[in-house]
């Protein structure tokens, strides 16, 4: 398909010193915002610890600053799929990567879901 290049929107990319990266915020709310606006459930335990599950329970994420075994492999945000025709799988965020990040992982993920 060919388009007139008047046609198509403009290309806008912010000059190098203009960039503002994502840094960790060690805050939860980015991601709390996108899976409760998808109707997951979530649960907040009493050491501050959340677990959310997707509607039809097929993912699990877990916000686990307080969770010892976390801290110990490093990581605060753990991610697990099961899916219901193949192998479990499971990505893990460190303490680091931005809730912003995280969260587009997982819009990402559901965007593509063919369930």
């Amino acid at each position: 398909m060919n388009v007139s290049a008047t046609l198509l929107p403009a290309v806008v990319r912010p000059a190098v010193e203009d960039r503002l990266w994502l840094a960790s915020d060690h805050c939860a709310a980015p991601m709390l915002d996108l899976l409760d606006a998808l109707g997951w459930t979530i649960a907040e335990t009493p050491e501050a610890n959340i677990h959310m599950t997707s509607p039809d329970g097929g993912v699990y994420v877990g916000w686990l600053p307080e969770d010892p075994s976390a801290w110990a492999r490093e990581i605060v945000w753990r991610v697990q799929v099961l899916p219901a025709d193949g192998e479990v799988w499971v990505q893990e965020f460190g303490v680091h990567t931005p809730s912003e990040a995280v969260a587009g992982f997982l819009a990402a993920l559901v965007t593509h879901s063919s369930r």
